[in-house]
This record gives C-alpha cells, structure tokens and sequence, in this order.
C-alpha cells in the first residue's frame, strides 16, 4: 500500500499521534514541537546537507537530540577514497537551538566558541555558511554555498511506530539541490561548479523508539543535462503505509514500491546491489569511501557505515521510461542507534 497524503493540516492530532500517515510530495502537515505528547527528552530535530561532485564533497549537520546536540562536518575525497570528520557536541539543548519547524522558512544560525555554522533562506535559494578553526586538529575549515531547488517535489514521509503510538518520524528529503560555492580545508580550497555539483536535504523532524535500524541511500546529480536523482530506504518505524523510495527527473517524482539493499556487513566496501519488487530499481553500487563510526556510550550508541560510491544499472519511470545510471555518484548506510 501506498498512501499519498494531498490534504493540509497539522502533523500530530489530539492526543500527539500522526494524523495521517503515508507519503507526500511536499511537505503538506505542520509540524509544531508544542504538540508533541511524548517526554521532551525524545524529540530529535535535524537539518543535514551533503553535497557532492565528481572528485570531492561535503556534509553540514545540526541535530538537535534534546539531551545531546551535534554539530558536525564531513568532507569527503574521491579520488584517494579518504573522507574526515569533526563535530561539537552540546549536550542538554532541549530544542534551545531553535529548528524551524519548516524546511521551506525559518532560519538556523549556530554561534559556538568552536564553530560558527548557519543555513539561511535568501531570495528562493539556501545559503549555507562554516567557519570551523579548528576542524580536524587545527587545520581548519571554512566555506560558503548557495542550493537552488530544481525539483518540483520532494520526498515527505510520516511514519508511525507499532510499539509506541507517541513516537512519529517526519521526513523531506529534497533532492537535486544545485549547488555553488567553495570551501578551504586547510590550504586547500575546493570549489564547486555550476552544473556539476548536487546537494540533497535531510530534514528530519520526530520522536523516536529507543532502539533502531534504518538503511538509506541517495544520490543527485544529472543525466543528459537534466536533473536526477532518488531517495531509497527501509527498516525504520512502521511503514505499512507508504514506503520512501522515489525517484526524481526533470523536477517530477516518481513513486516506487519497495527497494532492498543487499551488502556485506563484514566488508562494506565490497560491491552492494539494490533490487526492487517491481523492477524498477536495479542498481550495482561500487563502494569508495565507508564512513564508519561508532560511538558506544553503554546506553547510548550509535554506529554507522555511511557508504559513498557509484551506482550503475537502470530506473524506470512512472510511464515505462527507462534510464541508464553509470556510475551515478552518491551514498547508501547501514544505521543501528541506542538513544
């Protein structure tokens, strides 16, 4: 079953469930952290931005987990399959960060003694700003970036969780971001070139379970000078009613079923395959970079294998079309959390 929501209102009812559940092209239901039922220690709120071309890329993220917040950037390296990570954690934010509670408005703005990082709307665009001094022992990083939508639609996802009827996870992912600008790791600037470089945006809003393990794979960029891309994923609350899987080209989505990633979880760098129920979906994945992480904070733990790569193989569209990906930069992750 796939149910599309087409109908405005607000997220959570009453009684702080979800008032519908299913997947949208954009993001119909107002999401108010006031009406939240669940214990505030739960709510989880986070913007993340990854933007990529051919030989580099980079990751912005705010979280903010209530009892813990993270401010985090990642840059990646393609062509010595290298990637580096540093981040600030702020514990007991409690939603003092302010996330909007829109990804269409609302700005975030982080002034921290060790990293300065804001995402501002500006004239229809994204403006995405980092000073990080001492990223990476002192090295340095600092960059600016501006995010043009291309895409009509969007991937929006409510989903419920069968063991507790207060716990909701609202998604966006907003693919296809054209993205320009440049960052300076070090003594090295890296700029991005119109045309060539894609973004997407993971705009997350929820309560969640105390334990989870979710798998989530994107990619943007363009085929034949048109935009493309697609947002995959499965394991994560109850999706009876909907799944995530979506491609986009040329501005429109279009809904797949169900998508299935196959890896080896004792080498994630070996080749991955994505199959689908329907044949829509069919994708080899050459591994070049595992972001693996594992932070194990007894009753708290978070481990992660964020793989970014090449994927190859074909799409089918809504009306039958097909399309050829070879070797289609992005990422797919294997995510397990205690928290």
């Amino acid at each position: 079953m796939q149910h599309e929501i087409t109908q405005t209102g607000p997220l959570l009812d009453a009684q702080g469930r979800p008032a519908q559940k299913g997947w949208a092209r954009n993001l119909l239901l107002r999401y108010d952290r006031k009406a939240i039922k669940a214990s505030s220690w739960r709510i989880k709120e986070w913007d993340y931005y990854c933007i990529l071309e051919k030989d580099f890329g980079i990751a912005l993220t705010v979280a903010d987990n209530s009892y813990l917040s993270l401010i985090a950037v990642n840059v990646f390296d393609f062509i010595n399959h290298t990637e580096t990570t540093d981040m600030v954690i702020i514990p007991f934010t409690m939603g003092k960060l302010n996330m909007p509670s829109s990804s269409s408005e609302g700005d975030i703005v982080i002034g921290h003694k060790k990293v300065n990082l804001s995402f501002r709307h500006k004239d229809g665009k994204r403006q995405l700003d980092v000073d990080f001094p001492s990223f990476h022992k002192g090295k340095g990083l600092k960059g600016s970036f501006t995010l043009t939508p291309q895409n009509q639609d969007s991937m929006v996802i409510v989903t419920p969780f069968k063991d507790d009827p207060l716990a909701f996870y609202y998604n966006q992912k907003i693919n296809c971001l054209a993205a320009e600008g440049a960052f300076v790791f070090g003594e090295k600037t890296h700029a991005f070139q119109s045309g060539k470089a894609s973004a997407v945006l993971d705009w997350g809003r929820g309560v969640w379970t105390y334990k989870n393990r979710w798998y989530w794979g994107s990619a943007s960029g363009y085929i034949d000078g048109k935009p493309f891309g697609f947002n995959i994923g499965y394991g994560f609350g109850d999706t009876s009613a909907a799944s995530e899987n979506m491609l986009f080209y040329n501005g429109v989505a279009h809904k797949l079923d169900q998508v299935e990633f196959h890896m080896n979880t004792n080498d994630y760098l070996q080749p991955w395959e994505f199959t689908s129920n329907d044949g829509r979906f069919e994708l080899d994945f050459e591994p070049a970079i595992d972001r693996y992480s594992n932070t194990n904070l007894l009753l708290l733990q978070s481990k992660q294998h964020q793989v970014f790569g090449y994927f190859s193989g074909t799409v089918i569209l809504d009306d039958g079309t097909p399309l050829s990906l070879d070797r289609f930069l992005g990422f797919a992750e294997d995510v397990f959390n205690r928290w």
